[in-house]
């Protein structure tokens, strides 16, 4: 063994680093929760993963640890890469090994490395367990069928068994109509998972679908719509067997062949076990079995139900020493066999055979000429076929790229990119449809994602991402649409009860099934009676679902005709018509053009939902101008360009904002500007800039909810508030002093103070500082609004320190304090009648 290990590059003995260890088992054992908790008890680690989708789940749950500054996420079409990231969290091919090369990490895991008998991508999980290593730790995450083989090629391994958490046992075929809830039904075609799920959605009332041709965000999405109970069954292909984490109680085996690419064939004992073990989780056993017509040999349940499989005989390798001398000798050392038998020499690969068919392009080869320009080359070949085109297609779209990327800008063509992706970002069109162009799109995204690449990389990846995101939405909703149809379950209890089951909707909103109430419409949304919930209230859903649709659209109708004044917003950031939410705050682009989503039944007509979106966004439009004025409108005509900008500043800041922070936008303000802005009603302070109309309970209140939808704080946690303008209020450690500047007040430790009161305490506080040291008095705090213990908090936030005497210490202006504030503004106590003059008075007495 120790002879053949330098010819494939397996590390000897003395070249692993750490502890090498073996986590094998089957599925639902813990082992990559295990190895997720190893690597975040050290300072630094990497873990690669067989699915996009589990990165991404995993990358989520570090970030809710570490912190999203330390953690990064890494696959081939996302990169979020924080500059100090300590945890990589990865597709196995992604894996950033320079990384782990040039600095390294302390900890290194690969997950579910059996996949290294995989035809098509094992020689990636092959090469990742042999040669990654963590400076303290590697753990590899497999099977128990990969045991002898990591026996024979790592003899330093120690290897560590885990136990199933729970029981898996074989329940025989069932007729699909007979599947118990929560059941997951398996095909291996995306044409027969659609065929499974309309037979469903005719039969047991609807579906979730998961299939590898999904975005990750539609899968998202259907395992939701399956984890939240709104469907009682799941249609998939294998693809659920890598580690998705649902809560399956029966998984049924449509078919036990499958064709794996270049042949139909029986699925393997070990293959079966991996998808049967998606039932039961955690400590709840699981069943397994087919539907009728499969039967399932003797000897594979006793495997299956013991988790006892066949050991793996060989696993796929790729030369990982690759030759860029020539394009020749690149594509040779791609076929160099493996030395040990343990390896199989790896089909093909997608980019292996895209380099070939452009090798025989003279043009390719011509550019290729140079090392650089040919590791160029087969990176470029390395993008994913996400398509599913014709291998020919395939590679004229790289050599199109190549092209660009050799030509004299060295980029690819802005204008190719803008058009693709213009021609793909297009939500219409059938189910089929949204998975194509959602593939186009992965393909951008991934190549957006090399900044080398494309200009604006920032710009296109987040374009690209939009747009998946888009079509990701669009495609769960064509997928709910048609395999979720509650009016089934309508059939299916008139079939039960041998009867017809009539529904209806009075006129005050209650909603009657067989004469019978069992809810009633409040708002949108219908909501069943307390004593037809739980496993009725889907029959009772279907069975008024006709009546109810017809009622929304009356509804809706009403609601748009409805006065602006039947419309209220509360302080949870819900909007109330008559009394019931029906629509809540939600982050605009602004936080003065905030958005707004509808309350409505799940399965609700989409033109009708956009109906509603549409009426509540016009109102709280008028809402917020009519509470902001002019800072929520177009700047009026004439005003220029440093007017404009303070007047913009303040609209973001929603009202006031510190006067250094408009330091060069005031100083460049003519007296006509400054005119200008005070009709507005702007007024410019030593402290703030703010706006005294806004100064009161109504604007206070909105302001909150504004700035709080904005910043993703909840509204329901927002700090109590007065119902009018009061000169102080309490402040809350957790809430920012630009959340407390929102609402127009000046944050002084544990209170806030009004920004007028604020500033008639800067203005006395000045005064009295030119004669020297002054105390804080009763007469001082009461003429400032705030009470006499919280006045030195304000003096402090102005500027001023404390200086002990033996008559208890007065305050004094810092040096820095006074050149601070030889700034712009008008003195507030210029006016006789106004309360700065009246302070001014009081403080002179004391």
């Amino acid at each position: 063994m120790d002879r053949l290990v330098p010819s494939i590059g397996v590390p000897g003995r003395g070249d692993i680093q750490g502890r090498v260890v073996a986590v094998l088992g089957p599925t639902n054992t813990g082992k990559t929760h295990f190895a997720m908790e190893r690597m975040l008890a050290h300072e630094s680690g990497m873990i690669g993963f067989p699915l996009r989708l589990l990165a991404r789940e995993n990358y989520d749950r570090a970030v809710r640890v570490k912190g999203a500054d330390a953690v990064a996420l890494v696959t081939g079409e996302e990169k979020i890469v924080p500059p100090r990231a300590r945890y990589f969290l990865c597709t196995v091919e992604a894996m950033p090994l320079d990384r782990v090369r040039e600095r390294g990490v302390d900890f290194l895991a690969v997950d579910e490395v059996q996949l290294g008998a995989d035809p098509e991508r094992g020689y990636v999980f092959t090469d990742r367990f042999l040669h990654a290593r963590g400076r303290l730790e590697t753990i590899i995450i497999g099977a128990e069928t990969v045991r002898p083989l990591l026996r024979r090629i790592l003899p330093e391994v120690e290897i560590v068994s885990r136990p199933r958490f729970s029981r898996l046992t074989y329940a025989g075929p069932k007729k699909i109509t007979r599947l118990p809830p929560r059941s997951a039904v398996i095909g291996f075609s995306a044409a027969e998972v659609y065929a499974l799920a309309e037979l469903m959605r005719r039969r047991r009332g609807g579906t979730a679908v998961v299939l590898g041709a999904l975005s990750p965000r539609t899968r998202n999405a259907q395992v939701g719509l399956y984890q939240a109970g709104d469907v009682d069954y799941l249609v998939a292909t294998d693809a659920i067997g890598m580690g998705l984490n649902m809560d399956i109680d029966h998984v049924a085996f449509a078919r036990l062949v499958k064709f794996d690419g270049r042949m139909t064939r029986r699925l393997a004992p070990a293959e079966i076990g991996q998808i049967a073990g998606r039932a039961g989780r955690h400590m709840n056993d699981g069943t397994f079995g087919t539907t009728a017509g499969e039967q399932m040999a003797a000897e594979t349940i006793e495997a299956v139900e013991g988790h006892d499989f066949d050991s793996l005989r060989f696993l796929y390798w790729r030369n990982p020493e690759l030759d860029f001398s020539s394009l020749d000798d690149l594509i040779a050392s791609l076929s160099i066999p493996p030395a040990d038998p343990a390896f199989v020499a790896a089909r093909e690969a997608e980019d292996a055979a895209t380099l070939a068919a452009l090798s025989s392009v003279h043009e390719i080869r011509r550019r290729a000429e140079s090392r650089a320009a040919l590791a160029l080359l087969w990176d470029v070949c390395q993008i994913p076929d996400f398509r599913k085109v014709m291998a020919e297609a395939h590679a004229r779209f790289v050599g199109r790229l190549y092209h660009d990327l050799t030509g004299p800008a060295g980029r690819v063509r802005s204008d190719w990119l803008a058009r693709q992706v213009e021609r793909i970002d297009k939500t219409e069109g059938d189910i089929g449809t949204l998975v194509g162009r959602i593939a186009e799109i992965r393909t951008w995204t991934y190549i957006s994602y090399r900044p080398e690449w494309v200009e604006e990389a920032l710009h296109w990846q987040e374009r690209t991402r939009h747009v998946e995101d888009k079509l990701s939405d669009a495609l769960h909703e064509r997928l709910t649409e048609r395999f979720v149809d509650k009016r089934t379950a309508v059939l299916l209890r008139r079939l039960h009860a041998r009867d017809e089951l009539l529904g209806g909707v009075r006129d005050d909103g209650e909603v009657i099934v067989e004469g019978l109430p069992v809810g009633r419409i409040e708002g949108f949304r219908f909501v069943a009676m307390a004593d037809v919930l739980g496993e009725d209230a889907r029959a009772v859903r279907a069975a008024a679902e006709r009546a109810l649709r017809h009622a929304f659209a009356e509804r809706v109708a009403r609601f748009e005709g409805a006065s602006d004044e039947e419309l209220a917003l509360g302080d949870d950031g819900r909007i109330a018509w008559a009394g019931v939410p029906v629509g809540i705050l939600a982050r605009g682009a602004h936080p003065l053009t905030p958005g707004v989503k509808p309350i409505t039944e799940v399965g609700m007509d989409a033109d009708l939902r956009e109906r509603i979106r549409v009426r509540l966004g016009a109102w709280l439009q008028r809402l917020v101008a009519r509470r902001y004025g002019p800072l929520a409108g177009q700047a009026p005509a004439g005003l220029r360009g440093a007017a404009r900008g303070v007047l913009y500043q303040l609209a973001e800041a929603l009202g006031a904002v510190p006067t250094a922070q408009l330091h060069n936008l005031t100083a460049a303000l003519a007296p006509e500007d400054r005119k200008a802005l005070a009709k507005l009603g702007v007024r410019f302070g030593t402290e703030t800039v703010y706006m005294p109309r806004l100064q009161n309970g109504p604007v206070m209140k909105l302001g909150a909810l504004l700035w709080a939808v904005f910043n993703g704080r909840v509204p329901e946690t927002l700090p109590e508030l007065p119902n009018g303008p009061r000169a102080w209020i309490r402040a809350a450690a957790e809430w920012p002093d630009a959340f407390y500047r929102a609402l127009g007040y000046c944050r002084t430790g544990a209170t806030a103070l009004r920004a007028d009161r604020m500033e008639a305490l800067a203005v006395a506080a000045r005064r009295l500082a030119r004669q020297g040291g002054f105390a804080a008095t009763p007469a001082l705090a009461g003429a400032a609004g705030c009470s006499l213990k919280a006045l030195p908090d304000a003096l402090r936030a102005l500027g001023y320190r404390f200086e002990k005497g033996r008559d208890g210490g007065l305050f004094r202006a810092q040096a820095e304090n006074r050149r601070a504030r030889r700034r712009g503004g008008a003195d507030p106590a210029a006016n006789p009648c106004s309360p700065f003059a009246r302070l001014k008075a009081l403080t002179a007495r004391s």
